[in-house]
């Protein structure tokens, strides 16, 4: 375990939030500090220094509402490749069951010494909610349909690595955007980066409401492939619809999977991404998810150190709030 981390730096100082809420909130100077601390780890992590002491008495915990893989499983490998410990709450098995609410559940976990709790919730605004009732840090990892600021810090640090500057490139956000917090985080930070965004899918899944947060939107991912420097394959998420989007899965791929004939209509060095999970054959088919365009797998890696920036950066101004740095 080394406590040599130079290229680090100490804490910033221009780096003053305690909780990770929302990309929305955040200035182009926070959102490069962020990707630039999260490109550190995982330098870090590619020249196999991959554990660190950097937060050896801190205790996290991921207070997870809904499902996931990639997002738990790497804020929980984040804390741990920093020092910390790392403790699963799972809602099912608590006294969530009894009618505690979800304050009280989060100020006895502070009470056990928790210094950060990871929130996934299906109701907008519960990570700013706990943020608002407890000492500790707070991170957002998914509320509702409304955001996830680290998947979307993660996909623009994919771009960054390819492409560099992300002024005055085009991403098209494609698939279910009606329910996509991963699109709304991503919208926040590719335009405050300079990027141009399209939203693309069903008419049933895309609105014109999306020009007034400045993006262009379209229903057909043919008539955009050629302009488009990124594409990111969303899913279609069912399980927050209350009526059928489209007539059927089949019908969807035909018109928005994509898939090797699309590839080559696109510009050559288009790079494809997915927040995962991926459904096969229907947002994007395995000859193209697999290929030598497809920065999906190093999408989950950039994850790892994005959530690691993270957390070091709000446990600094926690730490400072306590007079321990």
């Amino acid at each position: 375990m080394s406590n040599d981390f130079p290229e680090l730096g100490v804490h910033p100082d221009n780096w003053t939030r305690k909780h990770l809420l929302t990309l929305e909130e955040l200035s182009v100077e926070e959102l490069n500090i962020l990707l630039d601390k999260a490109q550190i780890f995982r330098n870090a992590f590619d020249a196999g220094n991959r554990k660190h002491s950097l937060l050896t008495s801190h205790t996290s915990v991921t207070l997870f509402f809904e499902n996931s893989t990639r997002t738990r499983t790497s804020f929980t490998l984040a804390a741990q490749r920093l020092g910390a410990s790392s403790i699963a709450f799972t809602a099912s098995t608590s006294s969530l069951s009894k009618g505690e609410t979800v304050i009280d559940t989060a100020k006895n976990l502070e009470a056990m010494g928790c210094e950060s709790m990871i929130v996934r919730h299906s109701t907008p605004g519960i990570p700013r909610l706990l943020s608002e009732n407890v000492n500790c840090c707070i991170l957002n990892a998914g509320d509702g349909p409304h955001e996830h600021p680290t998947q979307g810090l993660l996909d623009i640090l994919t771009i960054r690595q390819h492409l560099g500057s992300l002024e005055g490139k085009t991403v098209a956000l494609v698939g279910d955007i009606a329910h996509s917090r991963t699109a709304r985080s991503n919208i926040w930070g590719l335009k405050k980066l300079g990027a141009h965004v399209i939203v693309c899918g069903p008419s049933t899944l895309v609105s014109p409401y999306w020009e007034k947060m400045g993006v262009e939107y379209c229903y057909k991912l043919d008539d955009i492939l050629t302009r488009v420097d990124v594409l990111n394959l969303l899913r279609i998420q069912f399980e927050r619809q209350n009526t059928k989007p489209f007539p059927s899965v089949r019908e969807y791929a035909a018109l928005y999977a994509m898939n090797k004939e699309r590839l080559r209509k696109a510009k050559p060095n288009v790079l494809i991404l997915a927040p995962g999970p991926i459904n096969r054959g229907v947002e994007v088919t395995p000859d193209v998810a697999d290929g030598s365009q497809s920065a999906i797998l190093e999408q989950v890696s950039n994850g790892l150190a994005v959530r690691m920036a993270a957390l070091w950066l709000v446990d600094g101004v926690r730490r400072k709030e306590k007079g321990l740095i």
